[in-house]
């Protein structure tokens, strides 16, 4: 069972705020004492997810949540945002899919950087993508 311990929430509406989001991540992951190979991890999925988020959605927000499961620590982001949805998720979680000019490293990598990883979308409502990385995993 996954304990939610403390939580932060961020709007991301323009550029500046991925720098202030990446930052109170390290933050953030410095206190529960994770690896800087681990802190690097998150910090890049997060990264593609705001500029998913601000490139598809026009921004959106981030829920911050310092979790643990037993002795463990871990951080659990959850990025939301009302944009148009994502058609096909099988096919946008393929990779070398893109629907934009970039190489379609996207959300397959993201999940390949993280612990755990869970989107859902509906087109015309928008996506919510969760991560979750353990401090030592």
């Amino acid at each position: 069972m996954v304990l939610s311990l403390s939580k932060d929430s961020i709007m991301v509406l323009r550029e500046q705020d991925v720098v202030l989001l990446r930052n109170r991540i390290k933050e953030v992951a410095v206190k529960i004492k994770m690896g800087l190979v681990n802190q690097t991890r998150l910090i890049t999925a997060a990264s593609e997810l705001l500029r998913n988020m601000l490139r598809y959605a026009d921004g959106g927000q981030c829920l911050i949540e310092v979790v643990s499961r037993g002795r463990e620590n871990g951080i659990r982001l959850t990025f939301s945002d009302k944009g148009p949805g994502i058609p096909d998720i099988a096919l946008a979680m393929r990779d070398g899919y893109s629907t934009g000019k970039s190489l379609g490293l996207g959300l397959p990598g993201t999940k390949r950087l993280v612990n755990e990883f869970d989107i859902k979308s509906k087109v015309g409502e928008g996506t919510t993508v969760t991560i979750l990385k353990w401090a030592n995993g």
